[in-house]
């Protein structure tokens, strides 16, 4: 619960009306499904403005509401307390900075470039079967999405883990002090959001905010087979630090890996223990391991950690078999960048089977002044791996024209403006057999998911 001292404490704002000893027992961003007792917040942003929903709000009973902008209430609502702040989205990260201050309990921060998700993901489930652990549900790793998630904390849990989110300087940093994480987990570095973050150098700034701003004990866990991680070792300091990885010397390493079919991958780590995954994606031994790294700090056995991963069920759009109109699916249409491109094929090109291998590839966004090239240089990976290309947005078509410059095949390389376009092509011209595999990938804005939905 909060109180109007509490919230006017956390976020400096201004009473305009209202009672001082009324009770918020929760927090909502969204009218419509705003309980009784919550505090409103009234956000804004370029797409909404949560201020034109206030009377709703108050007419379903908010204890509160947290406005930029001056508001007055009728006379049937003048004992509700209305505060003002500068940033009502500034306000929801400082009352939940406010709210994680009442626990104390460890919190885990998870960023990188690619496999938050899966990794906080795989992390939770490994801790959830001893711990009570609190985790974002979804992608819900920005600003917005992390307060709420940590404003759900309470007395039973016993561990938080987190996704940070980026796509602009400072916002790591930002949720870092929201959140003041004990132990810090980044993935890898990669070119995503090169538009505003130029480089890798970029990526790796904005990612260390991170280890920079953890809390006592301030632990951290790295990639140390990124070439980028392995090599930022005035990130760390004299702070504890564990590395995971499959190339080097490391407190978390995986050997004797192999796939099985299209949905099994086995390997063992640190030489001994044993662990089943079942993906088709290598990358996500990478991820289990940063997982198995953390929950191992936690005191959990490797015994226990593998019959919990056993049972781990990936993330939709993430490298996912599915079967549908007797089409044997892999679908990857979360999100795209290169190095997630590179993932995908790399599973693909693994797989063995008796058939042949199609990929439907969409836009990767957020690239940039090199979008264009990187797209051009995705063909070179593509052609030794692919029977049959699809391409779908203006961006994959020139990874489609350099593979028929290269391949010389017109007739299986294919450019669609759309994933309907697409999926006509793929039953129509291509028809897949019980033997082939299609791989389908691309940027969250090119919705890649409408080829088998």
């Amino acid at each position: 619960m909060l109180t109007v001292p509490d919230i006017l404490k956390a976020t400096g704002g201004k009473l305009l009306q209202g009672r001082t000893d009324s009770l918020m027992i929760g927090v909502s961003i969204d009218s419509r499904t705003l309980k009784q007792g919550d505090l409103f917040i009234a956000l804004k942003g370029k797409n909404f403005n949560g201020h034109n929903f206030v009377r709703h709000a108050l007419q379903k009973r908010a204890a509160g509401i947290i406005s930029q902008a001056d508001i007055t209430t009728t006379n049937a609502y003048a004992h509700i307390p209305v505060i003002k702040v500068k940033d009502s989205t500034k306000a929801l990260g400082d009352i939940a900075r406010y709210h994680r201050s009442r626990f104390d309990l460890p919190v885990v921060a998870v960023t990188g470039s690619n496999g938050k998700t899966t990794t906080k993901d795989m992390l939770a489930w490994i801790l959830g079967g001893s711990f009570s652990v609190l985790k974002n549900t979804g992608t819900k790793n920005n600003a917005i999405g992390v307060p709420l998630t940590l404003l759900g904390l309470g007395p039973r849990h016993d561990i938080c883990v987190l996704e940070m989110g980026t796509n602009h300087f400072g916002e790591i940093a930002h949720l870092t002090k929201i959140a003041n994480p004990n132990i810090g987990l980044i993935t890898n570095i990669g070119p995503s959001h090169l538009e505003f973050f130029k480089d890798k150098k970029g990526v790796l700034k904005e990612k260390s905010d991170l280890i920079k701003g953890l809390a006592s004990p301030a632990i951290s866990l790295i990639n140390a087979d990124d070439e980028f991680l392995g090599k930022a070792r005035q990130l760390y300091g004299s702070r504890p630090l564990f590395k995971f990885g499959l190339k080097n010397i490391t407190e978390f390493r995986a050997s004797s890996i192999r796939c099985r079919a299209a949905e099994k991958i086995e390997f063992l780590v640190n030489r001994e223990h044993k662990f089943v995954l079942r993906t088709c994606g290598l990358h996500n031994v990478y991820n289990a391991l940063a997982a198995i790294g953390v929950a191992r700090l936690f005191g959990l056995e490797y015994r226990d950690m593998a019959k919990r991963l056993n049972n781990f069920s990936f993330p939709e759009g993430r490298l996912k078999f599915i079967r549908m109109d007797k089409i044997n699916f892999i679908d990857d249409t979360y999100n795209s960048n290169p190095l997630s491109l590179d993932w995908a094929l790399s599973a693909l090109k693994n797989m063995e089977i008796k058939g042949r291998k199609i990929f439907i590839m969409g836009d990767m966004l957020e690239l940039g002044a090199g979008a264009s090239a990187l797209h051009r240089q995705a063909a070179e990976k593509i052609g030794p791996v692919c029977d049959y290309f699809i391409s779908v947005g203006k961006l994959a078509r020139l990874s489609a024209e350099v593979l028929r410059e290269k391949k010389r095949a017109a007739d299986r390389v294919f450019s669609c403006s759309s994933p309907g376009e697409a999926r006509d092509v793929l039953l129509n011209k291509i028809i897949p057999g019980r033997h082939d595999i299609v791989l389908v990938k691309g940027s969250r804005g090119l919705t890649m998911e409408k080829v088998f939905r």
